[in-house]
């Protein structure tokens, strides 16, 4: 009786932290804490559960101190979390510089949502200065930091909070939380958890030591699962790929397949209808072109080469990195110096869709097709004006795209986005009404159209307002000669006044190859490629009884070669943007390939099965990132991003992600593999419990990192919510003592092909159609 009524309140807590996420979007996020997560029936099924359990473990006279331990860990971080939420103060304190305060609004819960109220603190602040540092030579902005003075009776002491660092005075922490748009006022956020915090971080400690101890006891299921003899004697591979044999191989889904990444090779193929005889005559020659593409620009709120957005401007607009045989860097001189000609050509890659059925518009569209005097100039500029009124359907949205490609073009041809020209600011200059304060050693990069401040020393304007426009004439003179000077002298020119924005050497050799080499498109054809040549050829060793040896040597390096080549896209990255490439979906994505590459590479010479998963995994996910709507570009990240712990969590829940994808092959060859349901089961588990003691990991060092950026370690955000439920729903298929129904390999393999949409709800779901802090990830 006990076991069922945990079982159901255990369902009923998925299922109404599942509905809040859902409810957030539409009703927002005070409304569902009020309602739903700080609720007195939704904290009481918690209560009632955890309770529940201990009293159903003594029943069981549970004696393995690892499982103890394990579950106990859960007990004292609830109890933590029950703390918080009944003694916990927050709020946020508005400082003025010079303008002593004691006062701070208190969060406090209402009918309708969190309220806020004024109460005192037991000391005052004075704010000192507030700054926001921006990166050398944009706008992103690099840090917010806050110093101020604190006084607390006869006593007095200086204080700084910034992103990632708080400061602590009494039980109160301060958090940089926002600022005032004059520069003279700054928002801290304020936590006082005397008891909750030192209660919930003794569970994590517990809950770490605990999720380790239960790979490594001896007696415990995993260890115990590893000396099974369904892995050891090896007819798991054998059973496998004599049912295998039997299942065939759909030829034409995988064409399909190779098809949908390989595109861009046909796109790059002479369309039909061109209206330029020779293109040559009107882009710059390839060696000219890429003097120009050696240039650095501030582009995507950081400094690359002109290269990188040539690559970016090709692919956003045509859809491939290169046009008719000529690089991106060609196309990108020829639309500024040869715009008139260019605005003829068919370089506008136009999506199958309502819009453009409507209108009868071929695959690719010059610009000059959407703008007829006759049909009232710009003929989808109703729909675009539409669209950002509300109206945003299929139809609209398409109108939306195009006209967001036909701006990026206009901006190129009038100068806005080629910020090219630096100028490194000698002294500071005083805010007008034009431009803001300009602190001496800032770098500003403008573009030959840049009104630029009068601070600007007269040489430097005169040569950022002209040097264009003695380019053009030399370009339509033909002096490539000249032109190939310009480029040389505005290299050193950038080198000169760029200041310490310009990259390193290193960080720009290592774009420039990330830029020659899209190693998530090759590799995505290179692993599924490999990946059904493997397994064809095991079917072939196990049909044949025999197997030769370059192929039992070739396709383990091969594998091996791969992951280094990842490995080395991702050092690359990491190289260019100085953080850990796992800032945005895209990097994350081809972290979960890493991961599945290398546990795969190690586990393959125990069960060579893995070998198998390790290609084909791989290769779905870096197919993933290549086809899906994730942007590849490079860009700085969020300040409140830029910690060692964010770099912790993310890749340990990467790896947890790896490895319960490779649970998700075991679970749909089982169902369809009944009669070897029992040796996939065993994969599946080898895989099963270091994926939830990587995600128990992942989850709650992100919470530790929550709670020292955002003063609250659980806010029941979207992608943390869906996170638990996912863990909770893995956890499940641990407890077959409990839940005999998963000793029985078709249940078992069912249920966890179903949990892997939770997986996909967490990573995709939750970014494309739910809100939160976590729209970045």
């Amino acid at each position: 009786m006990v076991k069922k009524i945990i079982f159901t309140l255990y369902i009923l807590v998925l299922i109404s932290m599942a509905v809040a996420s859902i409810v957030e979007k539409s009703q927002g996020t005070d409304y569902v804490h009020a309602h739903y997560y700080g609720a007195w029936w939704f904290i009481l099924m918690w209560a009632v559960m955890a309770a529940l359990g201990v009293f159903y473990i003594i029943k069981r006279k549970v004696k393995r101190a690892s499982t103890l331990a394990l579950h106990l860990s859960f007990v004292i971080i609830l109890a933590g979390a029950l703390l918080t939420h009944i003694s916990a103060k927050r709020g946020m304190i508005h400082l003025r510089i010079g303008q002593p305060t004691d006062t701070y609004m208190a969060a406090s819960d209402s009918q309708d949502g969190m309220g806020m109220q004024e109460e005192k603190l037991p000391f005052s602040l004075c704010l000192q200065n507030f700054e926001t540092k921006m990166h050398d030579g944009t706008q992103a902005v690099a840090d917010y930091s806050s110093k101020f003075t604190v006084t607390d009776g006869n006593d007095k002491s200086e204080g700084q909070v910034s992103m990632n660092n708080i400061y602590s005075h009494r039980s109160y922490r301060f958090y940089q939380s926002s600022y005032d748009e004059d520069g003279k006022g700054s928002v801290l956020a304020i936590n006082a958890d005397p008891y909750g915090i030192p209660v919930t971080y003794t569970g994590y400690a517990i809950l770490f030591i605990s999720l380790i101890w239960m790979l490594i006891d001896p007696k415990a299921s995993y260890r115990k699962l590893l000396a099974s003899q369904l892995l050891k004697k090896g007819a798991l591979m054998i059973a496998l790929f004599f049912g295998m044999g039997g299942m065939g191989f759909n030829h034409t889904s995988y064409n399909q397949m190779m098809a949908a990444g390989c595109g861009s090779s046909a796109m790059e193929e002479i369309s039909e209808g061109s209206t330029l005889e020779n293109l040559q005559s009107v882009v710059l020659p390839k060696a000219t072109a890429e003097k120009f593409g050696e240039l650095n620009i501030l582009y995507n709120d950081r400094i690359c080469p002109v290269q990188t957005y040539a690559l970016d401007f090709c692919k956003k607009i045509y859809g491939a990195r290169s046009y008719k045989g000529l690089t991106a860097e060609q196309v990108l001189t020829g639309w500024i110096f040869y715009g008139d000609e260019w605005a003829s050509e068919p370089f506008i890659k136009v999506k199958s869709g309502e819009l453009k059925t409507a209108m009868n518009l071929p695959d690719y569209c010059s610009i000059n097709q959407f703008f007829n005097k006759e049909m009232g100039g710009y003929i989808i500029g109703q729909y675009v004006q539409e669209y950002y009124n509300g109206a945003q359907d299929k139809f609209h949205q398409q109108a939306a795209d195009i006209d967001g490609k036909i701006q990026l073009i206009m901006d190129l041809r009038r100068g806005v986005s080629l910020k090219v020209l630096p100028y490194t600011f000698p002294k500071n200059v005083r805010a007008t009404k034009e431009n803001p304060f300009i602190k001496a050693g800032t770098t500003t990069w403008f573009s030959p159209s840049d009104r630029l401040p009068k601070a600007v020393e007269h040489q430097h304007a005169l040569y950022i307002t002209n040097v264009f426009s003695l380019l053009y004439g030399d370009v339509k003179a033909g002096n490539t000669e000249r032109v190939n000077i310009f480029f040389d002298k505005m290299k050193k020119y950038q080198q000169v006044s760029g200041g310490n924005s310009i990259p390193s050497s290193v960080q720009y050799r290592a774009e420039r190859i990330l830029n020659g080499f899209p190693f998530a498109t090759i590799l995505f054809m290179v692993n599924l490629t490999l990946g059904f040549i493997a397994l064809l050829y095991t079917i072939y060793r196990i049909t044949r009884q025999r197997s030769l040896k370059a192929f039992d040597i070739a396709l383990p390096a091969l594998l091996g070669v791969s992951f280094l080549a990842l490995t080395f896209g991702l050092a690359l990255r990491w190289i260019v943007s100085g953080n850990v490439p796992m800032s945005n979906g895209y990097e994350s994505m081809l972290t979960v390939a890493w991961f599945v590459m290398l546990i795969s590479f190690v586990m393959q010479y125990r069960i060579r099965l893995v070998m198998v998963f390790g290609f084909l995994l791989s290769g779905f996910f870096l197919l993933v990132s290549h086809i899906n709507q994730m942007d590849p570009a490079i860009g700085q990240m969020m300040p409140v991003l830029n910690s060692p712990l964010l770099s912790i969590h993310v890749s340990i829940i990467m790896m947890s992600y790896a490895l319960l994808s490779l649970t998700f092959l075991c679970g749909v060859m089982g169902i369809f593999l009944r009669s070897h349901g029992e040796e996939l089961q065993a994969l599946s588990r080898v895989f099963l419990y270091p994926a939830l003691a990587t995600m128990g990991f992942g989850i709650f060092i992100g919470a530790i990192w929550a709670n020292v950026s955002w003063g609250n370690y659980w806010s029941w955000d979207s992608k943390e919510t869906w996170a638990l439920i996912t863990f909770m729903i893995y956890a499940v298929v641990a407890h077959t003592q409990s839940l005999p129904l998963f000793r029985k390999p078709l249940a078992y393999h069912v249920y966890m092909t179903l949990a892997f949409l939770s997986i996909v709800m967490t990573y995709f779901g939750v970014n494309y159609f739910l809100t939160g802090m976590h729209s970045y990830a």
